[in-house]
Formats: C-alpha cells, structure tokens, sequence
C-alpha cells in the first residue's frame, strides 16, 4: 500500500468538484480528485446544451476538465473509490480503492486502435445504452484521462487488442491497488443520479421508445450515438414527442417527496432544440407546475411557448404501447375538471427525480437529510458546512440544483476549505 499526502481531497470530479479543485490549486494547496468513473466531467459533459442561454455544455465542460488535468497541484486518480475516511488530529487519513483498468494508464496513448478491432459490441453507457461500445474502449471521445479500459466481464480474451497495441500496455494480470492518503481537508462533489422510479412506474422499462432525460440529452447531442433524433425502436424521425414532468418525484409512495428543481427547465430546454432540430415537430409538455425560479428562467419559458410547444397541466397515470411501439399516454386533464384521455405518440421522455449518487455511511461521519442528501448545518449562511469540522459539501451532493449554482457553491467549499487549511496548519506547505 502505497501513501500519499495532500492538502485537500475532493470526491468526485465533476463540474463541482472540478471547481473546488482548480479553487484550491490556484491558491497553492496540493489537491487529490478522487473519481469513481474512468473520466472526469460528471453529469455535466453528458448533456448537449445548457439553459436558459443554450450554450454548447461540452465547450464549457471540456476546458474545466483540462484545467483540472494540467494544473500542477492537482493529482487526479480515476476509476477509484472512497472506501474510508477517519480524522487524524485536525486533518484525515482515507483508504481509496483503485480498480484495474487491465491497462496500464503510463503507456496508453489513447490510439484506440484496441477499441477498433475488438469484436464485441456492448450498449454504451455514457450514450444512455443507445449507442454501443467495445469490451476495450476509451469512455468517450474527450474522456480525461484518455486511456482505454478492459470490460472483463463482456471481454472474450481473443487477444485482438494487445496484438495491435503499439506499446503493449495492456496487462489482464493488474490488480485493485489501495492507496492511504493523508489529507487536511475535504470537499465532497459526489453529484447526483436520475431515479430509477419513472421507468418502473411507466412501463416498467420496457418500452424502448420511453427515454429518460438524459438519453434525450445524447440523442441532441451532434456527437450523439445517432448524430440526430431517431426514436431508438426503429430508427424512425419523430413526429409527435410528450414530456412527462415529476415522473417519479414529488410523490411519497416512491420515496421522493421533493421537487428536483432543473427538471422543468431541462425539458424546456430539450423541446426547445427538438423543435429547433425538427421544425414540423409537435411536442407536448405534462406538467403539474412549472418551476421557472432563476434569473431569465421565465422568459425562457414563454419563448417555448411562443415556439408553439403545448404546455398541459395534467398527471400522467400509465404509458403503454400499440403493436407498432408507439407509446399511448394515458392522461388526466387537470384543468378540464379531472377529464381522462389517451393520447399517441411518437417517443416519449420522461423527467426523473434526482437523488443522491453516493451515501456517506460507512466511509464518511457526516449526516444525510431525509431525503439521502448530505446535510449542512446552516444552509442559509454556510451552505457547504457539515457537522466535521475540514469537511464540506459543494453541488448536487447536498440536494438538487443547477450547474450555476454548483459552481459557486463549489467556490464557496474551496473558500471554506482554504480557511480552515490556514487555520488548522495541517498543509503540505
């Protein structure tokens, strides 16, 4: 076991965490991003375009990732994981898990000449299982670090990628490595997951023309697995799109009491490049509010609806589908006294309620909220304090919120941070 020291450490190397570390790192402390996926870039570089300014979401995303990346006090460790966390006088010790790539991350050039000629198609995650991917591939095309990685449970072991390897760095013997690092603070940007609820509520994923917002995201995408809007059953242009709010929030029988806050404005958005991108395209909105709470947030709104996309209070009770898979929405008009409908559509999406991407317990001694977010003791007026003292929260981690808000909270984590680095004395400085 190999041992390390650091000033801060941050979990999780997304927009938020990203910004803690550069933070930190501009004011001289020695920082450690600790991901658990294979890149960094989070939730964030998935998406095509941002709201309300509609600005391209890779062109912001993807410089943050470089900053990170070539910063000389940020160390960056990807495909790892917190496994522990324990206070050592007024700094910690952490025991963090990384796991094989069966690639040794020194000698890969990101070529992706393995990828090429492996046989194996698999559906690829980062493009929400519409596209596919290698058993051997580099994440995406501007993943940080730009190594490739073995799928050993998809790999058949027929050697293709390590005869074309032009500097033989793929090795099927590595082994999880478990590091001890010592560090003085800690920032936690563990971000956030879409629930699992909306698809099981309407129709219980089995509908392939049924897609969650960020799948949507990728099929926007100009870089997506289509390079346009197909409906993923057949391939098919789509004429007629319904949106789904709440779906799977705001509702206590699911465990997801609460509004997840950028849902109405992300399918705002989404309707919004649809139309752009297919302009004969009808698109219906079912929502029970609109939550349009932040700077030009409503005029975002009103554009849409000058755009010609219907807006219908209403609940969506079930989605099923006709022989052609094309979904059948049934539907409760709120507005005309309860009147229930079914309506027929093209594709589907539905907007999920967003929960927490990590639990704490077990790694870290800091509470969550009700709702599985980790809590903060004044979050009106330190939004990123936790109970510890040297550990803090930025971003998605302690509850819904938009990429503006992540980010400045993030500035606020690494202010915090620095401040008690000072005040403690436990820096490598």
């Amino acid at each position: 076991m190999t041992k390390q020291k650091y000033d801060a450490l941050v979990i999780g190397g997304g927009i938020a965490g990203m910004q803690a570390a550069i933070d930190m790192a501009d004011q001289g402390f020695q920082v450690l991003i600790v991901e658990r996926e294979a890149s960094i870039g989070g939730k964030m570089i998935v998406l095509s375009k941002v709201f309300p300014t509609l600005d391209c979401a890779s062109c912001i995303c993807t410089p943050k990732m470089a900053a990170a990346a070539h910063h000389d006090n940020i160390t960056i460790m990807t495909y790892t994981e917190v496994k522990k966390i324990e206070r050592a006088g007024k700094g910690f010790k952490a025991s963090v898990l990384k796991r094989p790539r069966y690639v040794r991350e020194a000698d890969c050039t990101g070529c992706r000449l393995c990828e090429y000629v492996c046989p194996v198609d698999i559906p690829h995650e980062f493009e929400g299982e519409l596209g596919a991917r290698k058993a051997i591939y580099v994440p995406f095309s501007n993943a940080i670090p730009q190594v490739a990685l073995v799928d050993l449970d998809h790999c058949i072991l027929c050697a293709a990628c390590e005869r074309v390897c032009p500097t033989g760095c793929i090795d099927f013997l590595q082994e999880p490595e478990e590091q001890a690092i010592e560090v003085g603070a800690i920032v936690v940007a563990t971000g956030y997951e879409l629930s699992s609820a909306a698809k099981k509520q309407y129709g219980k994923g089995m509908l392939p023309n049924v897609v969650t917002a960020l799948q949507t995201e990728r099929l926007l995408a100009p870089h997506g697995p289509y390079g346009r809007v197909l409906r993923p059953s057949d391939g098919k242009i789509p004429d007629t799109v319904a949106y789904v709010q709440c779906a799977g929030s705001r509702d206590r029988s699911l465990g997801i009491p609460y509004c997840s806050r950028v849902c109405c404005m992300y399918a705002i958005k989404q309707a919004m490049l649809l139309s752009g991108a297919l302009p004969m395209i009808e698109i219906t909105v079912y929502y029970m509010d609109i939550r349009a709470f932040g700077k030009g947030f409503e005029q975002f709104y009103q554009n849409a609806k000058a755009m010609g996309i219907a807006f219908v209070k209403a609940k969506v009770a079930k989605i099923t589908e006709d022989g052609n898979r094309n979904p059948i929405v049934r539907v409760e008009m709120i507005e005309e006294n309860g009147q229930v409908e079914e309506r027929k559509y093209d594709m589907v999406v539905l907007s999920p309620g967003i929960v927490p991407a990590w639990n704490p317990a077990g790694v870290l001694s800091i509470d969550t909220a009700d709702d599985g977010f980790l809590s903060c003791t004044q979050p009106k007026l330190a939004p990123c304090r936790t109970k510890e003292q040297g550990i803090f929260v930025a971003g998605a981690a302690s509850g819904p919120k938009d990429i503006p808000d992540s980010i400045v909270e993030a500035g606020a984590a690494a202010m915090e941070a620095s401040v008690y680095l000072h005040e403690s004395g436990v820096t490598t400085r």
